[in-house]
């Protein structure tokens, strides 16, 4: 373990802003869910109606938990944000434990480390150490918001303290995963196939109510029933499986070879086709893996919230506040809550297109680029055969999000015709998100070090979609996000203007982004 200490506070430095940028969005998530509620029902007998709907909906049920002490403030922040924000601690902890880990052997840095006077799991160590101290400090931070909002502070610190530790899980989960796997892009696969197991299995154990939820750890925060009578002994459950996933991984440490993984990598072909002759094959066999992931996630979710059917107005009940924050006035409720959820997909979609935007800089700062162009592929069909594949999987992830939608819908409703609408609407937010892409790009064409910054365009987008007219944001600021200038169909009427006024930014913004890659070396 020699020389862990001054790793780990290395690491912590230079992660410590995206670990209070992750805290801070954590945290306003869970306090948001407490304003909106508030905002939502004004009287105990709106409380009362629209938790009745929730309970008997097993769509809503799959998709957030348990429904317990719906009639509150705290029950409805923890069943609309236990969920998710257990998705997004574990998401953290992938990154930032698999970035130092699996990805410092990828890259050489750990090879650089070594050969200096540390010891040999002073690197692991390290990294363990940090992603369980951002664990904490997001545990903390939520814990925080909601006793200041306030509530009460017994279950506050138990949302606060479970959420910690299904990071402390998730980090374990990671470790094993770099051990078994010989690139971080395949950890990082292993591990969000491993969490999409982890909710599905607490879905299916929540809508059936057997013991299958306790099979994830997800279903262990939601089992300690904050604000509906708290309990602390099913953290037990997650602290048990930290310590067995560590041990399980120092062990597999020791059995493997520097920079390599206990499972073998599967051999490519022997030989290129002609597929792999340009920049657009090779781009595709890049993300053809990423492309399917998000299309099948954001198909099932799609699904989900297709499935809600006309439910929402009994949803809302006679809450005239939610009916005018959700549609306004003298508009169906139900297209309203279907054009805010198709804005909610977009959105969560665009966490696909900004990752495969910075796909170029991966590759460029793993030095596989140079070989490629310093043979016949030249650097402006290497650039375009990424931006293409960008485009168009976007389009997939999109299109599979509003197939799922319309499917639910229809399952639900019997009324299969909204399926045509609700696909086009969906695919219309590809301009937008391009806008995103192009951000990326022109971020990425400046240098290397300026890419991290394309983060900032989705941050911005589902700030705004989000939280925009929940705190009443200026609207200058909410003007910075492309999704907000399309029509939201089927709410309102389809408009061209927009989303030609979109898409031209979005070309000129990647010409941009074209030009500054051209004129600048590679790293």
């Amino acid at each position: 373990m020699t020389g862990a200490g001054m790793l780990f506070w290395v690491q912590l430095r230079r992660d410590l802003g995206q670990i209070l940028l992750w805290s801070l969005g954590i945290a306003v998530l869970y306090w948001s869910q407490a304003v909106s509620v508030e905002s939502l029902y004004g009287t105990p007998q709106e409380f009362e109606e629209a938790a009745a709907s929730m309970e008997g909906n097993a769509a809503f049920v799959a998709m957030t938990g348990p429904a317990r002490a719906l009639d509150t403030v705290g029950g409805q922040v923890t069943w609309q944000s236990a969920a998710l924000g257990s998705v997004l601690v574990a998401l953290m902890v992938m990154v930032l434990t698999g970035r130092n880990t699996r990805g410092a052997e990828e890259s050489g840095r750990d090879e650089l480390v070594r050969a200096s006077p540390v010891g040999r799991y002073s690197v692991v160590t390290a990294s363990v150490l940090e992603a369980m101290t951002a664990s904490v400090v997001v545990g903390t931070a939520v814990a925080a918001s909601l006793i200041a909002y306030p509530l009460a502070v017994a279950d506050s610190l138990a949302l606060g303290l479970g959420l910690a530790l299904v990071g402390w899980c998730f980090t374990a989960v990671t470790l094993v995963a770099a051990q078994l796997t010989a690139g971080v892009r395949a950890t990082y696969g292993l591990v969000g196939a491993l969490l999409a197991a982890a909710y599905l299995l607490r879905a299916v154990g929540d809508t059936t109510g057997s013991w299958v939820s306790w099979a994830s750890p997800i279903g262990w925060y939601q089992a300690m029933h904050a604000f509906s009578g708290v309990r602390w002994w099913p953290l037990v459950a997650p602290a048990a499986a930290t310590a067995g996933g560590l041990v399980g991984a120092y062990v597999l440490l020791r059995h493997r070879d520097h920079g390599a993984g206990l499972l073998a990598d599967r051999p490519g072909p022997s030989r290129a086709g002609r597929c792999l002759s340009g920049g657009g094959g090779l781009a595709w066999r890049l993300h053809r893996g990423s492309v399917a992931g998000w299309a099948g996630s954001l198909f099932a979710a799609g699904l989900a919230y297709g499935s809600i059917g006309d439910d929402v107005e009994d949803l809302l009940g006679d809450s005239e506040m939610g009916r005018t924050l959700l549609a306004g006035e003298g508009v169906d409720l139900v297209a309203a809550f279907q054009a805010t959820s198709l804005l909610m997909l977009a959105l969560i979609a665009s966490g696909f297109t900004v990752s495969a935007a910075l796909r170029m800089k991966s590759e460029e700062i793993g030095h596989r680029v140079d070989p490629l162009v310093a043979a016949s592929l030249s650097r402006g069909r290497w650039w375009a055969g990424h931006a293409l594949v960008n485009l168009a999987g976007s389009a997939v992830v999109l299109g599979a999000a509003g197939i799922g939608f319309g499917l639910g819908y229809g399952t639900t409703t019997g009324h299969w015709g909204r399926l045509a609408v609700l696909v086009p609407a969906q695919l219309a937010y590809l301009a937008p998100a391009m806008v995103l892409a192009a951000w990326s790009w022109v971020l990425y064409g400046l240098g290397t070090r300026w890419a991290v910054l394309a983060w900032t365009g989705p941050a911005v987008a589902v700030g705004v979609g989000y939280f925009g007219d929940l705190l009443d944001l200026p609207t200058w600021l909410q003007a910075l996000s492309p999704y907000e200038h399309l029509a939201q169909v089927p709410s309102e009427s389809f408009a061209w203007l927009p989303l030609l006024g979109t898409s031209v930014l979005a070309l000129l913004l990647a010409v941009g982004g074209l030009w500054a890659f051209n004129a600048r070396d590679l790293d």
